[in-house]
């Protein structure tokens, strides 16, 4: 794997922030008659190029949506095995993630996930704390309205205790208590698998981001894919509100 650090945006068209729902393990692996979780370990790979084409593109920070709060509701078997691969990746990966430079983080109900699995996380993002290229996040646990509500808590408790005013709650103020608080706002949105939804992922942070949609299932997504994506994104006039003089003006 080649250095992960960013490069220098060439132009305005490139997204900052990557967002991807890696979608469509499993039809994958049905199509091959193969069990669920072999399309899930398939799909490593295109974490794995995904992660290198960002970092070669001069896309600053990458989020992958891995497991949302939703799917606790599948087959105990595959949820399991999907824990596993959680643990067996990290194992794997991050050292070479560490060498290249990546930043790790993870986001969502991180208490909710066996002990073993939370000790490689937590060693895995103090391995990569101090690293200062690509700016790797993973979504484990994690749905939209579960962070909408855990920031609404903070604020309320924070409004009882005193320590915030009513009035003084704006976007801004909002924004610091949710999972992202620490980084912008995804520009550009990639789902694969042919489903056209956001499935409760990052309902706040996604308001203003380009969406794009492919039929490719994730174990088959390959630079020639992202390329498409960033293409797209390149071809949007980013206004968010403005007319296209304004934006042109700038």
């Amino acid at each position: 794997m080649s250095s992960l650090s960013p490069k220098p945006a060439v132009n305005r068209n490139v997204p900052r922030h990557v967002a991807i729902i890696m979608d469509g393990n499993g039809r994958w692996a049905h199509l091959r008659k193969k069990p669920r979780h072999s399309g899930h370990r398939a799909g490593v790979k295109s974490v794995r190029m995904s992660v290198e084409t960002a970092a070669e593109r001069g896309v600053e920070y990458l989020t992958l949506f891995a497991f949302s709060s939703e799917n606790w509701a599948r087959p105990e078997e595959e949820v399991s095995s999907l824990m596993s691969l959680f643990v067996e990746a990290l194992r794997r990966e991050v050292d070479e993630l560490h060498r290249n430079n990546v930043r790790l983080k993870f986001i969502g109900a991180l208490h909710e996930l066996d002990a073993k699995l939370r000790k490689k996380i937590t060693e895995s993002e103090k391995q990569t704390a101090a690293n200062s290229g690509l700016r790797l996040t993973v979504a484990i646990a994690y749905g939209g309205r579960w962070d909408i509500i855990e920031a609404s808590k903070a604020l309320a408790r924070a409004a009882v205790e005193g320590s915030v005013q009513i009035d003084d709650i704006n976007d801004d103020r909002f924004a610091s208590e949710l999972q992202m608080s620490a980084m912008p706002d995804p520009d550009l949105l990639i789902r694969t698998g042919g489903e056209h939804r956001i499935s409760n992922f990052l309902l706040w942070n996604l308001a203003y981001a380009e969406l794009w949609f492919t039929d490719v299932l994730w174990p088959e997504f390959d630079k020639t894919a992202f390329d498409d994506a960033l293409r797209f994104y390149a071809g949007k006039q980013r206004r968010f509100g403005h007319t296209g003089d304004q934006v042109e003006a700038v």
